[in-house]
Formats: structure tokens, sequence, C-alpha cells
């Protein structure tokens, strides 16, 4: 099965309530509370969408937590990143595989295909789709076949 992690989910949860309001702090806590996610976690999915350039933070008092860029200009595939690292449907196509059968595997270059096409339609969700601050994208924009010939590999 192919699934995100509950820490990609969770920060995607909170990245959306974070959207909604995009201009204002959000503090740990008040992040906590509101999605139901415990503290702890949420403190650590903070650190890490920190440290991948997706959020800025403020000390002190009045300080917290905001978006670094206007949620139309963060997909879904920046936030998984942010947890993850880069976007890899097998072994073979992360940056460190361990993959004994990589040289020779005849299956490789098609899940390159396979990977871009899942990295694609993760881009063309946006932060602001995901909040609901703006329309779904019109039919005409949703990319409904991929064409390899076009793409450039991962």
């Amino acid at each position: 099965m192919l699934k995100l992690s509950k820490l990609a989910d969770y920060a995607t949860v909170l990245m959306a309530m974070m959207a909604q309001a995009s201009e204002r702090l959000y503090s740990g806590q008040e992040l906590s509370e509101r999605s139901g996610i415990p503290a702890p976690t949420v403190a650590k999915l903070l650190k890490k969408l920190l440290q991948g350039g997706l959020l800025q933070s403020s000390r002190g008092a009045h300080g917290g937590y905001r978006l670094a860029r206007d949620p139309e200009r963060i997909s879904v595939a920046d936030i998984i990143a942010a947890l993850e690292g880069p976007i890899a449907v097998t072994e073979c196509l992360g940056h460190h595989s361990d993959c004994t059968l990589e040289s020779d595997c005849s299956a490789r270059a098609n899940w390159r295909l396979i990977n871009l096409a899942i990295h694609h339609a993760l881009e063309a969700v946006t932060l602001a789709q995901m909040a609901g601050n703006t329309s779904r994208m019109a039919p005409q924009e949703v990319p409904l076949t991929f064409h390899p010939r076009s793409a450039s590999p991962i």
C-alpha cells in the first residue's frame, strides 16, 4: 500500500489550519488544541516545517509561527518533502539507495515515470486548496494523463 506517514498527514492538517488566516501567528499550544494533535507532536512538526522553509517563527510573549509563503505558493509536495525528504515511491529513486538490483533493474525507468507522475500530482494541489481558501482546479487544469516524453526524469 502506498500511503503518507501519519506525520505528513498531521503536518498538512496544521499547515491548512494556518493557511486559513496566513498573516497571523499561531502558537504550538493553540495549534494542538485546535487540531487535536498532541502538543509534543505539534512541536516536532513545527520544527521540521520551520527547517523545511515552510514556516517562519517569532520568539517572545507574542511570538509564534506563520507561513513563510502565501498558501497558493506552497504545495502538498512541499509539505511532504519537508517531513520525509524527496518523494520516492521505491528505494532506488531515493538519494541514498541500498538496492542491490538497481544497476540491472528493468523496472527502474518505469518507476521513475510513476514517481514523476505522483510528484506532479502532489505539486498541483496547493495549501490554499487544502485549506479551502480557493476553488478547486477547473477540470481542464487537472492533469488527467501523463506524457513521459514531455517530462524530465527526477
